[in-house]
């Protein structure tokens, strides 16, 4: 499973989308497959909305946009990786039958057994969920071996922001409980990492500046942060 954030999406570009960026995840995504590997992914949409922005909306309704931001950026996806002949299913938790498959386990699973990649857009379909507990509950569901959590401006789990403090120090390997008790790493919300200790699921934060990490990744180099228990 890999997570992406919204703002991934948008990095160096003018608008919500740099074309780019997509195009490099997609080419870097298609060598994986290549090598065997199936993929789910879950992309967020910091880029368009979150519903953090709506603070004086109704929480349930500034989640909603959220969650239909998401749709928006998965639809990107899946038009950038079938330009590139990987075929792909962008899988909805709030039904949108005009524009995707509504999101079912069974399904799910048998498009990933054909080789497809599913992108799983809408979050959970319900409020107050990041779209981190997305990635991780689907995983579960799935039976993906692990979570590849792309992250900006960092190349895995540091001690402070690196891009203010020059002298922070990156870890090679967490648990859950650190994520839990030490907030200001920033990592994910204490729902997701929750989850993942409680369902035993291996998270590997990576740099998705560089979308070949992804391919390191998979090939066992040393790089960013793994989380497990």
């Amino acid at each position: 499973m890999l997570k992406l954030s919204g703002e991934a999406l948008s990095k160096g570009g003018t608008g919500i989308l740099n074309y780019e960026v997509l195009k490099n995840i997609s080419r870097n995504i298609k060598t994986c497959i290549e090598m065997g590997v199936s993929f789910g992914i879950v992309v967020g949409a910091g880029n368009i909305w979150r519903g953090s922005f709506g603070k004086d909306m109704d929480r349930v309704r500034a989640d909603h946009m959220g969650m239909i931001a998401t749709v928006i950026n998965s639809l990107a996806l899946q038009d950038v990786f079938e330009s590139d002949g990987i075929e792909t299913r962008v899988m909805t938790a709030i039904e949108m039958n005009q524009v995707a498959e509504p999101y079912i386990r069974n399904k799910a699973l048998s498009h990933l057994n054909k080789g497809r990649v599913c992108i799983f857009a809408g979050g959970t379909g319900s409020p107050y969920f990041t779209t981190d507990t997305t990635a991780v509950m689907r995983a579960k569901e799935i039976n993906a071996d692990i979570v590849l959590l792309g992250k900006n401006h960092a190349d895995g789990v540091y001690s402070a922001d690196p891009n203010k403090f020059p002298d922070a120090k990156m870890f090679d390997h967490l648990n859950y409980q650190n994520i839990l008790i030490d907030k200001n790493l920033g990592i994910m919300d204490t729902t997701a990492a929750s989850y993942s200790m409680d369902n035993n699921i291996p998270i590997w934060v990576i740099g998705i500046d560089d979308p070949e990490n992804i391919i390191r990744a998979l090939k066992g180099e040393k790089i960013g942060t793994m989380i497990q228990n």
